[in-house]
Order: C-alpha cells, then structure tokens, then sequence
C-alpha cells in the first residue's frame, strides 16, 4: 500500500464494530433512506403530474428532490451493505466514484438553492416583472447550469484528490470516502495545489452564501412594507424555510471541511458527515412540503384524498 499504484481499496472505519451496534446502524440508515425516498419520490410526482404546480419554484424544487435522492443514494446503501455483511470495504474505483457523485451532487444541490433565493427575490422584490424574468426557457437555463457547474467543479475536486499519492495506509476515518479523511493518507508534494482547490471551493460556496444572504435582505426589506400582516406572513413561511436550510448546509457543511483533522477518529467528524450528507436530504421535504399548502393540496389531488 505504498502509493495509489498498488492500492486496491479503502477500509471505513466510521462505525463500531460491535455487530449489536453495526446492526443498529442499518436499520437506522434503512428508516432514513427509505423516508428519503418516499418523501422526494412524492415531491417529484406531485409536481410533475399537478398543473397547478408548474411554476418556477416548483420545478426548482423538483430538481432538488432529483439531487437530494442522489447525494443520499451514494452514500447510505454502501454503508448499510457494509453494516449487514460485516465488513467495512470499497474499492479504490467505488471510492472514486462516491467521491465524484456526492461532491458532484452536493455543489449543485447548492447552486440550486442559491437559484431558488434569486427565485424568491424576483417574486417579492419585483412581482410585476416575474413572469418574464424567470420565464421557462430562463428557469431551463438556470437549472442546467447548477448541473453542468457541479460537473465541471467536481471533475476538478476530484482528480486533484486523487491525483495525489496515498502512503499513509488505506484507513478512512469516516463511514464514506470523505475527502478531508482521505487528505489524512496523503504524502504527496502536491497537497498544496489540494489546498488551492478547497479555496477555490470556499471562495466559490461563499459567494454563493453571501449572495442568498444579500437576496433575503432585500426580501425582508419588501416584505415589512406589504401593508397586510396575512401577505406578511405568506411572504416569510416561503422565504425562512429556505434560508435556515442553506444557513444549516452551508455552517455544518464548512465547519466539516475547515476544521483541522484530528489523527485519531472522533465521534464529532462523524456526527458532522452524518449531518451535511444525510440529513439534508430527508429534512427538504419536511420543510418545503409538510408547512406548504399548495403542495398538500396538490398530494391530496393526486391521492383522491380530502
């Protein structure tokens, strides 16, 4: 295991190996998943098949169901497979792989949501013009270009990761190949252009971050001069929901990559993956659906439900 030459696989040691807690661990991460896809599956079909729904936020929100049911299925079954079966592998290739698709998944997740703030803000702040600003072909493009943004940065992310050569064992500290876990096993001359590529990565999600911010400001701004405390309030439970999503992705997801790495395993790397990879995706629907009464009246037009 002296370079990536003759690496073949990984080891992931995010989880006990007690089998009482490993078999825990996969019925937890199975009610997780399974609650994740119910919950984006329902979003997507609702939107799609209901008229009343093709709206730009709507179809912004049907693509972050598409990329929240991806984030959490390269991640979640590998480890829930591991935890059935006893062993706590994956190939240099799958680790590749689950490198590629989750920063791939998770930089467009974000891009979108930073699509989304600008949505809201056109909406409130400037209402007459909304329709043909964010009109189908504009929405098509914008959408497009949160996918194709999180190609190109990952193609980038990932490459100069795995570009480096792994000389300190083959042990991941992590129940999935994370990348500042990986750095650990690096002893490579070119770890400085690794740290090139992570402040281009925060130059870049603080600008997004910044820029949502700056929307909300002007949000909040036009909505305390709505003269109606009902137009108030239907303003803000549109706007909040979002904004405490993006705060959460955005604190949890830096403090995971810009915290110094500790050489020994801690419950707290772990309790923080678990928190930007797995949660945002089964708490999305929560927060955009369950409080949102269009879209439960949309469910019950699709269930025959009253």
């Amino acid at each position: 295991m002296s370079n990536q030459t003759t690496l073949t696989d990984f080891v992931l040691l995010g989880f006990s190996e007690v089998r009482e807690i490993q078999f825990l661990h996969f019925v937890v991460f199975l009610v997780i998943y399974l609650a994740t896809l119910v919950g984006n599956l329902l979003i997507f079909m609702v939107i799609v098949f209901d008229h009343h729904l093709h709206t730009p936020m709507y179809f912004f929100l049907m693509n972050l169901s598409v990329l929240d049911l991806g984030s959490i299925s390269v991640i979640v079954p590998k480890s829930m497979a591991n935890s059935l079966m006893n062993t706590n592998s994956i190939s240099y290739a799958g680790c590749v792989a689950q490198v590629f698709f989750l920063l791939f998944l998770l930089e467009a997740d974000f891009s979108l949501l930073t699509i989304m703030a600008y949505d809201r803000y056109v909406a409130i702040c400037q209402p007459l013009q909304y329709e043909t600003i964010m009109n189908s072909r504009a929405c098509v493009q914008m959408a497009a270009g949160a996918w194709i943004s999180g190609i190109l940065y990952t193609v980038l992310h990932t490459g100069n990761t795995f570009a480096l050569t792994f000389c300190g064992g083959n042990m991941v500290d992590q129940f999935f190949c994370e990348i500042p876990q990986l750095l650990k096993l690096t002893c490579s001359d070119s770890y400085l252009s690794e740290v090139g590529v992570l402040a281009f990565s925060i130059c870049l999600f603080l600008g997004c971050f910044i820029f949502i911010i700056v929307s909300y400001v002007q949000i909040c701004k036009s909505v305390l001069r709505i003269p109606s405390e009902q137009g108030r309030h239907k303003a803000f439970s549109t706007c909040l929901p979002h904004l405490i999503v993006v705060s959460l992705f955005f604190c949890i997801s830096s403090f995971a990559y810009l915290k110094p790495t500790s050489s020994s395993p801690s419950a707290l790397d772990l309790v923080v993956a678990v928190l930007y990879s797995v949660s945002p995706p089964i708490m999305n629907p929560i927060i955009y659906s369950m409080r949102n009464k269009e879209m439960k009246a949309a469910l019950r037009r699709l269930t025959g439900c009253r």
